[in-house]
C-alpha cells in the first residue's frame, strides 16, 4: 500500500498541473497569424495597471531559427486569486525531434502592488524524460517548500519575504512596473532557489515589429554573470511583446508575440 503522504502529494500535483495540460491542448487551436490589437495612447497612458485575463501566442526562436510555439495565459479566479500559465512546445529542429515541452503554472493573489504566489507547478518533458515539481508558498508560516523531481538541497523550506515572486509573476510585474529609465528590483523564489532580480529599463523606447506591426516598446534587461534576460513590454498590452534569454552570449530561447486576445 502506498503511503498516504505520497497519495496526497500526487493528488496535489495533478490538481495543479491539469490547467497547464489543458492549455497545452489548446495551443494548436489558437490563431497564429493575427497581429496584436492596435494600441491607443500606449506611451502617454499613466492610469494604474489592472490585471485583465488574456491568452497570448508566441513563436519560439533560438539563434533566429523557429523551433516551436508557446502560449501564455492569465486566468481570473475567485478574487483576489489568479492563475498564469506558460507552455512551450517544440515543433521543429532538435526541440521537435526530442518532443521537448516545458509547462509552468503559478497561482497567486493580486494584492494591488504585490503579486503573492500561492503555488507553482513546473513540468519539463521529452520523449525520453519527464520531470515535475510543485512549490507551496505558505504565508502563514512564511515558508515555501518544493516536492517532486528536485535536488535534495532544494527541498529545504525557504523563508519567505514580502514581495517574493515566481519567474512567471516577475514577468507580469515588469509589465506593471516598467517605465523608461526605471530600475526594477524583485526577489525570485522558485524551484527551491532564491535570487535577486534587477531589471533596468532603457531610457528610450525601442521600435520592435510584431507580425508586421511596429511598436514602441520598453526594453527591460537583467544581466548577471554570463546570463541575460530581456523583456520588451508595451503599455496596455497585457503580455510581454518579446522575451529573450541568453547564456554565454548564446540564445537559450527567444519568444516573440504573434497574437493576443482578452478572455474571461
Amino acid at each position: 500500500m502506498r503511503p498516504i503522504a505520497t497519495i496526497l502529494h500526487r493528488s496535489l500535483l495533478l490538481a495543479l498541473l491539469l490547467p497547464v495540460a489543458a492549455l497545452a491542448q489548446q495551443q494548436t487551436a489558437v490563431p497564429s497569424t493575427t497581429p496584436p490589437a492596435p494600441l491607443a495612447g500606449a506611451e502617454t497612458d499613466t492610469s494604474p495597471h489592472v490585471l485583465e485575463p488574456f491568452l497570448a501566442t508566441y513563436a519560439v526562436y533560438k539563434d533566429g531559427k523557429l523551433l516551436g510555439e508557446a502560449t501564455m495565459q492569465l486566468v481570473r479566479q475567485k478574487a483576489p486569486r489568479w492563475r498564469t500559465d506558460l507552455v512551450m512546445h517544440g515543433t521543429r529542429g532538435l526541440m521537435g525531434f526530442v518532443g521537448l515541452n516545458a509547462e509552468q503554472s503559478s497561482v497567486f493573489d493580486d494584492l494591488g502592488e504585490v503579486y503573492r504566489p500561492i503555488t507553482q507547478a513546473t513540468v519539463n518533458k521529452s520523449v525520453f524524460t519527464r520531470k515535475q515539481t510543485v512549490g507551496i508558498y505558505d504565508w502563514n508560516s512564511r515558508a515555501a517548500n518544493w516536492q517532486g523531481d528536485i535536488k535534495e538541497s532544494r527541498r529545504r523550506p525557504v523563508p519567505l519575504q514580502d514581495g517574493d515572486m515566481t519567474g512567471l509573476l516577475i514577468n507580469l510585474a515588469v509589465i506593471r512596473d516598467a517605465a523608461p529609465g526605471k530600475t526594477l528590483d524583485y526577489r525570485f523564489v522558485d524551484d527551491g532557489r532564491v535570487r535577486d532580480h534587477r531589471y533596468v529599463v532603457a531610457d528610450e523606447r525601442e521600435s520592435i515589429t510584431v507580425a508586421g506591426m511596429p511598436y514602441n516598446a520598453m526594453k527591460a534587461t537583467r544581466s548577471k554573470d554570463n546570463e541575460d534576460t530581456i523583456i520588451w513590454v508595451v503599455r496596455n498590452v497585457p503580455s510581454p511583446i518579446r522575451m529573450l534569454k541568453r547564456e554565454n552570449g548564446k540564445d537559450v530561447y527567444d519568444l516573440r508575440l504573434v497574437e493576443y486576445k482578452g478572455v474571461e
